[in-house]
């Protein structure tokens, strides 16, 4: 297993991957110096570099994360989600086959274990408020504006 860390403008982002697949993306209090490079992690990073930037809309890294059979089924719908827009939590619900299951959605939003990549800050409530961030909406508030969203 391999973890390093980036520093993002959301915050430092701890990065764990393991045989070429990123199993871990959350903000982290820690700051490291990346002790171990490969090209998988330099992907990584330069993916995420542009994103920052602008230029990149969509990933292209194996990701592989650990969690419930329903919080995958959340997160698959959750990366159909196209830059620069958002779905309510209860239209993730009626996507995954259960209409009234939009705190269910919200709970696995919260438990992402891969955010950006996995972008669950494209969920938003139904009255097109933010809803919730499991790293404080000012986060999710500027993960939105880089997709060119305003909240």
């Amino acid at each position: 297993m391999e973890a390093f860390y980036y520093k993002s403008p959301i915050g430092n982002l701890e990065i764990i991957c393991e045989n070429n697949e990123l199993l871990s993306l959350q903000i982290s209090n820690h700051i490291k110096m990346e002790v171990k490079k490969t090209d998988f992690t330099k992907n990584v990073k330069l993916q995420l570099d542009e994103y920052f930037s602008g230029k990149r809309q969509k990933f292209e890294i194996k990701i592989n994360p650990k969690g419930t059979d329903f919080q995958k089924l959340v997160w698959n719908e959750l990366k159909k989600i196209p830059y620069g827009e958002t779905k309510s939590y209860s239209d993730i619900a009626k996507i995954v086959g259960n209409k009234n299951a939009q705190r269910a959605v919200g709970f696995a939003c919260n438990k992402n274990p891969i955010l950006i990549i996995v972008p669950c800050h494209r969920v938003i409530s139904k009255n097109g408020k933010l809803g919730g961030y499991a790293y404080g909406n000012e986060n999710k508030q500027k993960l939105l504006g880089f997709e060119g969203l305003k909240f």
